[in-house]
């Protein structure tokens, strides 16, 4: 039977969720409160709740990539907490560097537990991603645990590089597709080939998943930048325009100023100041859209996912996977504002 995405999520939660929280029980109590709160397990007073937070899209790709390989579900479900955790660690940290204080409707860890609780809070996942994934230590774990370092070592260079375009006027649509490539691209594509790393797969699947996972985290990210700008706050959980708020040098953004008026051109003028008034977003939105920087990231959008499809189109993967693949790349790059 073919899964509608949804349904491919919450197959995937089921198999992850209590391996999620298996491994999230076992650290330092001093921290667990926070984290517990973060991954929406809980309340701030620590009360349970019933769902946890985000759509899950890594540890399903990491179920579905140990079945492309033939093997079990269950032989997935490691690397997708080792993923997941490490996706968690990036977001604890990128709230506190970007200043947000909500995220999916709530307000953040640091916001709410303090910056020293999100920044330990967040190197705590990522050690104990890498325990979960190499307990107990076998050569496919090995192998799988030293990809996973190496998403990780991109992400954060990804994230660096991002930090360092909001103080520069000169950055290229080029290096703005080199930053997201890492910043997003590395830990999907991590994503979409560990479980196939788990099951020991030959190089010729791990090679189209890794293509297909770094194809679609482009895609993905060219939506977020969309949604940073044009996205619902009940859709996002963020202010619309946030990314212009913060001097973001998003695609639709740089797409917009590669277009300008020169010397005279109001767009970079409006960044000139400092922070922007609401006045000053509702202008730059406007005239990034005008200038056709929607209309290319959109553009962006689309041709990754289309490369990412052609990636896993001949490597032998079973008919309902590759289905199941195809279903979750096109409902993560056709997300509604």
């Amino acid at each position: 039977m073919i899964r509608t995405a949804p349904a491919v999520l919450d197959r995937a939660r089921a198999y992850v969720a209590p391996a999620m929280q298996d491994a999230v029980d076992g650290m330092s109590p001093e921290l667990l409160t926070a984290i517990r709160y973060h991954l929406g397990y809980a309340d701030a007073d620590g009360t349970p709740v019933a769902a946890g937070g985000g759509k899950g899209v890594r540890p399903a790709l990491a179920v579905l990539s140990a079945e492309a390989a033939g093997a079990d579900a269950g032989v997935g479900v490691p690397g997708a907490v080792a993923v997941e955790l490490v996706h968690n660690f990036s977001l604890l940290h990128d709230d506190v560097v970007d200043g947000d204080r909500e995220r999916r409707h709530r307000t953040t860890v640091w916001a709410l537990f303090g910056v020293g609780q999100a920044i330990i809070g967040g190197d705590a996942l990522l050690t104990l991603a890498l325990d979960v994934l190499l307990t107990p230590a076998t050569p496919a774990r090995a192998r799988a645990s030293a990809a996973l370092v190496r998403a990780t070592d991109r992400m954060i260079a990804g994230q660096a590089s991002d930090m360092a375009f909001e103080t520069r006027h000169d950055v290229s649509i080029d290096e703005c597709l080199a930053m997201e490539q890492a910043k997003t691209g590395a830990l999907l594509s991590c994503a979409s080939s560990i479980g196939a790393l788990l099951a020991d797969a030959d190089n010729r699947l791990v090679d189209a998943l890794v293509a297909y996972g770094a194809h679609l985290g482009v895609a993905f990210q060219a939506v977020d930048d969309l949604l940073g700008i044009w996205g619902s706050p009940d859709v996002t959980g963020k202010p619309a325009g946030s990314d212009l708020r913060q001097h973001k040098k998003a695609l639709p953004l740089l797409f917009a100023l590669a277009v300008g008026d020169g010397a005279d051109d109001e767009l970079p003028r409006l960044f000139a100041g400092g922070s922007l008034s609401e006045a000053d977003v509702a202008r730059a939105t406007e005239l990034v859209e005008a200038r056709g920087g929607r209309e290319r990231t959109e553009e962006i959008a689309r041709n990754h996912l289309g490369l990412a499809l052609d990636s896993i189109a001949d490597v032998g993967i079973p008919t309902d996977v590759h289905a199941e693949l195809d279903e979750l790349a096109r409902f993560v790059v056709e997300r509604e504002f």
